[in-house]
């Protein structure tokens, strides 16, 4: 038994009686209808208030947009002459010359291309058996001898034919030579031969602080005066680097440190690294960078990996060498080629640019915002833009970030991108005979390449359109005529246009009984809103809340835009009577694993869809500006919180500043603009792999698929839209498409408009 005072759902919940009652007569205020509350349909709305609260504070000062560090890769053409020919080294220089040596000798970057490097006569065509540098210039190693083009030409020894294969020079310009059987010191006084009884295969020879190391044969030797010491000895070693008073060690299995002077151990193994068969290492005086057999990392002094791996940032995986320059970009020459991963200092504005000249470039069809199929893979000039599923979807995003776009700057140019996008968007209804059923893209006649079976000849037989359209293209399009409505349209007439397009659609809803009705007169897959359709599903299953909150955000918009009370009514009518903001405003905490409730082949319970995560933050866009009144609109931004919270590690901007529109002091800014900062400049999907990282902590199988504790940075992850999930590790289909950049732009310049970021 409860104690006195508490009604059944107060007990239940332990929530005080008094704000039941708040939310009892706002709902009678809606409804009109003087019937008592039934107190289990209000629970969750209680349980919003409760987290939320019911003020809206206002947004905190807007953060500067200073520039940030980009990285970019810049990958290198390889001149015919290098076909086939195997890459080992790369050095720069210090006035920024790219050397790479091959098998065949050594070649040069001259602008974007890698070729044999000619430049000095005496050399060209030599081959070179190592390269190496000091005092910032070249050394060259041939078969008899060695050399430097720098300091006129002096430092030059001559060797006894073909004996050494690797070697270093110290600042006194004093040299180390190893070869296979021997090793050497030349100085001024002549080479003088070393014992060193190592058999080996291959070693490394490296000069720090004016002292010659060797790694061979697992092992980490010095030259001292008495000849070679051992300072080490190892299993699997590939790879030293020198900083301050420490050597790091790589290895096929990671990495550990060593004092320069002891040997002693420093720092164990360290094997919880994107990669760990660690090939070449350089350290910086901010950390150290690792190339592996899979991709390059880089591990900050404070511990913090990035991880550049894919097509995305090398010509591929398997890297050979690694060199920083004077800038701190670094060049790295894989088996395939070589890269520059640089870091440019960039503006989120300047990034936002880099995006629309994309999509104004190669992304517009017909004012659609479109996707590109690259027949050769990550080949732009094999580029085609073709039709996909959710055209109308994409394009609305794109619309609505060139609102935004117009209403922070006054560029004209924007607002034609967005007003261009709306003319596609009003075809979608007129491309058809169905009044108010817009389709999901359209194609001229034979060029069609998505899902061949649910395209119908239009009314002009050089057309076809796509139908079967889903709720998505319903809601995206709510979403981008709200926007547009709202901050770009400057006349009576543009408004009124924009409500004639909407007017239809939901005319068409009402005349069939909220079901979106397709040209076979049957409702689509997911154009379903009617109370008989929502509710039959428990409130374990998100579509029950996303389709209430869905189909009530549409009726505002249009009670607001079109002036017709049936829209207002048909509202409050579904909130109340229905109990749609039961629905929406229960709890994302409630939705579980509810199998069994089969719809068309579709089992609705077994697994969190990330669309929906897309779909109901758009949606709650245009449900919480254009509420019927404030009672609702602060149940909404209740609503709002509470699905931000169960997806506020994504750290998703737009996720993020969603919420801020509603007035919330928390919306995890440092998250957002980290996200946006990380967003990778190459949107081609190349095939990525994470799935193979010890450096992050993963999550046994669960409900919503979330691999890892923490989300992984966009530029390491593969290349997808905001409906995507982004603790998925693995992705890609080996650079087939280019996405346009849209999903960037959105988040942006709603950031803007909302005066967050400045």
């Amino acid at each position: 038994m409860g104690r006195p005072g508490k009604c059944e759902a107060c007990r239940r919940t332990q929530i005080p009686r008094t704000i039941y009652r708040m939310i009892a007569q706002a709902t009678r205020r809606l409804s009109g209808f003087p019937r008592p509350v039934v107190a289990g349909r209000w629970l969750g709305v209680l349980l919003v208030l409760l987290s939320a609260g019911v003020s809206l504070p206002r947004l905190s000062a807007a953060v500067k947009d200073v520039p940030f560090p980009q990285a970019e890769s810049v990958k290198f053409r390889l001149h015919p002459e290098l076909t086939n020919v195997g890459l080992r080294q790369v050095v720069v220089d210090s006035d920024g010359r790219v050397y790479g040596r091959t098998e065949r000798g050594v070649a040069r970057l001259f602008g974007d291309t890698l070729a044999f490097d000619n430049t000095y006569r005496p050399l060209a065509g030599k081959l070179v058996r190592d390269l190496t540098l000091q005092h910032g210039e070249v050394f060259y190693l041939l078969e008899d001898e060695f050399l430097s083009n720098g300091f006129a030409g002096r430092y030059l020894g001559t060797l006894p034919k073909g004996e050494f294969r690797h070697f270093a020079v110290a600042p006194d310009f004093s040299a180390f030579l190893a070869g296979p059987a021997d090793v050497a010191l030349f100085t001024v006084n002549g080479l003088q031969r070393i014992p060193f009884d190592v058999p080996r295969s291959d070693e490394r020879v490296h000069c720090w602080d004016g002292r010659f190391y060797v790694l061979a044969a697992d092992q980490i030797f010095r030259l001292g005066l008495a000849g070679m010491e051992l300072l080490h000895r190892g299993e699997q070693l590939t790879a030293l680097a020198f900083r301050d008073r420490e050597i790091v060690v790589g290895t096929h299995r990671g990495y550990y440190t060593l004092d320069l002077q002891s040997g002693r151990l420093l720092q164990p193994l360290q094997d919880q690294l994107p990669a760990t068969n660690i090939t070449s290492l350089a350290a910086t005086a901010s950390g150290l960078w690792a190339g592996t057999t899979h991709g390059v990392f880089y591990r900050s002094t404070n511990g913090v990996f990035r991880y550049f791996a894919s097509r995305r940032w090398l010509p591929d995986d398997a890297v050979v060498d690694l060199q920083p320059d004077a800038r701190g970009d670094l060049y790295v020459l894989t088996a395939g080629g070589l890269a520059k991963i640089e870091f440019v200092p960039m503006t989120l504005a300047e990034k936002a640019a880099h995006y629309e000249h994309a999509i104004r470039d190669r992304h517009i069809r017909y004012g659609f915002c479109a996707e590109l199929r690259l027949r050769t893979p990550g080949d732009l000039t094999s580029a085609e833009m073709i039709d996909t599923d959710n055209d109308g979807t994409w394009s609305s995003y794109y619309l609505a970030s060139q609102a935004f776009h117009y209403a922070v700057t006054g560029e004209e140019s924007a607002r034609a991108n967005a007003w261009q996008t709306f003319e596609a968007l009003e075809r979608l209804q007129t491309i058809n005979n169905l009044d108010g059923f817009p389709a999901r893209t359209f194609e001229r006649s034979g060029y069609k390449v998505s899902d061949p079976d649910r395209w119908r000849v239009a009314p002009d037989p050089r057309w076809e359109w796509k139908g079967h359209t889903s709720s998505d293209e319903i809601t995206a399009q709510t979403f981008a005529l709200a926007v547009l409505y709202e901050v770009a349209s400057r006349t009576p007439a543009e408004r009124s246009r924009i409500a004639a397009l909407y007017d239809r659609i939901l005319a068409h809803l009402l005349r069939n009984n909220l079901y979106l009705v397709d040209v076979d007169g049957l409702p689509t897959l997911w154009g379903r809103w009617n109370p008989e359709y929502v509710n039959h599903y428990p409130p374990t299953i998100v579509d029950r809340r996303l389709n209430s909150a869905e189909i009530v955000a549409f009726l505002q918009f249009g009670a607001r835009i079109a002036s017709k009370p049936v829209y207002r009514a048909k509202g409050l009518e579904l909130l109340t009577r229905d109990g749609y903001l039961a629905n929406i405003t229960n709890s994302l905490a409630n939705i579980q694993p509810t199998p069994g409730f089969v719809f068309r082949g579709n089992d609705m319970g077994d697994e969190w869809n990330h669309s929906d995560d897309l779909l109901g933050f758009i949606n709650d866009w245009t449900l919480f500006r254009y509420a019927f009144n404030e009672d609702l609109r602060r149940l909404y931004a209740g609503a709002v919180a509470d699905h931000w919270n169960v997806e506020r590690l994504e750290h998703n901007p737009l996720w993020s500043f969603i919420l801020a529109m509603t007035g919330a002091p928390e919306f995890d800014l440092e998250g957002a603009l980290w996200t946006l900062r990380r967003y990778p400049l190459d949107l081609i999907t190349w095939t990525v792999q994470n799935s193979q990282r010890r450096d992050i902590v993963r999550l046994p199988a669960n409900f919503r698929d979330r691999q890892t504790q923490q989300v992984l940075p966009p530029d390491e992850r593969p290349a997808m839209r905001w409906n995507g999930n982004p603790f998925a590790l693995d992705g890609g289909d080996g650079g087939q498409t280019e996405l346009a950049g849209d999903e960037f732009l959105l988040p942006y310049w709603m950031g803007r408009y909302l005066r967050i970021i400045e």
